[in-house]
């Protein structure tokens, strides 16, 4: 993680060797597994009414690391339902 953007922007490369930083916003967990939500770090920071977040899941692999994969769509929609719940309690 990056200290110049307070240790919150990870760097991933997809499976077709694509990079992307992203800034983790918060994790949950939900039936036994952990879902990350990030937010595009090259975004413009006037477009707050557009905000792109990316969900992903942390999956152990058989080599022993953890990953972060997309989760199904299932799985996607729940995890975003359960951000979007925590964030907005906050409002109340």
């Amino acid at each position: 993680m990056s200290e110049e953007f307070g240790g919150n922007i990870i760097s991933i490369t997809d499976e077709e060797g694509n990079s992307y930083e992203l800034e983790h916003l918060d994790t949950i967990e939900m039936d036994g597994a952990f879902y990350l939500a990030f937010l595009p770090a090259d975004r413009n920071q006037g477009d707050e009414d557009e905000l792109e977040i990316v969900i992903l899941k942390s999956e152990h692999g058989e080599d022993g690391d953890d990953y972060l994969v997309v989760p199904d769509d299932d799985e996607l929609q729940r995890a975003y339902d359960q951000f979007m719940r925590e964030l907005f309690s906050d409002d109340e």
